[in-house]
């Protein structure tokens, strides 16, 4: 049995906050933003747009695409950093709910950035294991909920956004997944990172410090860091699975920033049509931005069935993972 990505969908908020909004909010300017980013514009959900309504459109998207019935659905991961509630329920359940999906196994994951490479292992392990059939992952973030945007080192770069893909078990070899890498060393947790809101923050310095909540990042050890851990991660992927780097039809990073996918996309010697960029309109949005990628070359007609992706990221924890992945299509599930 082998687990093949068979389809993809995505969902962006119609509010757009470009750079120009941005020079009025903060000290900053058009031309400084897309240098250091590559970003343009970014998301932003309305304020009665929840993560479970983003992740719950791309659902609907993807699993229209997919052909199967919604009982078909047998366990949902929704990967997520902005979840609706803090701890529980997990969004997951909330998207099953909104879905109409009754009694199927969900589940929440945090791995930030990352996010969908490990929702994409863990679907493979339980598919291939016999246990489910078709998997249901989810990437959705509703990073404006947790931005400072007094922050001009953090309030450029993230947006809002959901990806979502069918995961389904395939006797057909040549469609599924070949191989996947996932990581994490937690020694660099300060780099990337919401300071407070957990059980490591005391109950009474909570309302002291609720800025804390919003994400903080040390950019420029941040940079080094995700240029030489993705490097060396799609090296050593590529290595394993005796993969030149010319059979990837679309490298597929963590849209970031688009100088860390420059660094990456060199070192391989990929050329520019194999490099898939939506950072200028998307800007950073964490675990949806891979799928989000992906639905973006799905619909414009860039991506076929057969395909080869190679899926790379990178987020706060620190995580990382990497994925080669055929895009299957729906003609090969069983």
């Amino acid at each position: 049995m082998y687990a093949a990505l068979c389809s993809i969908g995505a969902y962006v908020p119609s509010k757009i906050l470009t750079n120009a909004d941005l020079e009025v909010m903060v000290d900053t300017t058009d031309e400084w933003i897309f240098k250091r980013t590559g970003i343009k514009e970014r998301h932003i959900a309305a304020s009665d747009e929840t993560t479970s309504d983003m992740g719950m459109k791309a659902a609907e998207i993807a699993m229209q695409r997919s052909g199967l019935e919604k009982s078909q659905i047998d366990l949902i991961i929704c990967a997520t950093i902005s979840p609706d509630y803090f701890c529980m329920p997990s969004t997951a359940t909330i998207i099953a709910t909104k879905l109409g999906l009754e009694k199927v196994t969900a589940f929440d994951i945090s791995a930030a950035c990352t996010g969908f490479v490990y929702a994409l292992s863990i679907a493979k392990a339980f598919i291939e294991s016999g246990m489910k059939k078709n998997v249901l992952i989810i990437g959705a973030e509703k990073l404006s909920a947790i931005t400072d945007y007094t922050d001009r080192g953090t309030c450029i770069l993230f947006g809002d956004g959901a990806g979502a893909a069918i995961i389904s078990a395939s006797d057909d070899k040549t469609k599924g997944i070949i191989d996947i890498h996932t990581g994490s060393d937690g020694s660099f947790a300060d780099l990337l990172m919401t300071p407070n809101g957990g059980s490591g923050s005391a109950h009474d310095e909570l309302d002291r410090e609720a800025a804390s909540c919003f994400m903080k990042m040390k950019g420029n050890e941040t940079f080094k860091v995700a240029v030489r851990t993705l490097t060396n991660d799609v090296i050593e992927i590529l290595k394993e699975n005796n993969l030149p780097s010319s059979d990837i039809k679309h490298f597929v990073p963590h849209q970031a920033n688009y100088r860390i996918i420059k660094a990456v996309g060199d070192a391989l010697n990929l050329n520019d049509e194999q490099v898939v960029l939506t950072v200028e309109k998307y800007g950073n949005t964490s675990g949806a931005s891979i799928p989000m990628a992906i639905n973006d070359i799905y619909e414009s007609g860039r991506l076929q069935e057969g395909d080869l992706m190679l899926l790379d990221a990178f987020g706060g924890g620190l995580t990382w993972g990497s994925a080669i992945v055929p895009f299957a299509g729906k003609s090969r599930i069983i």
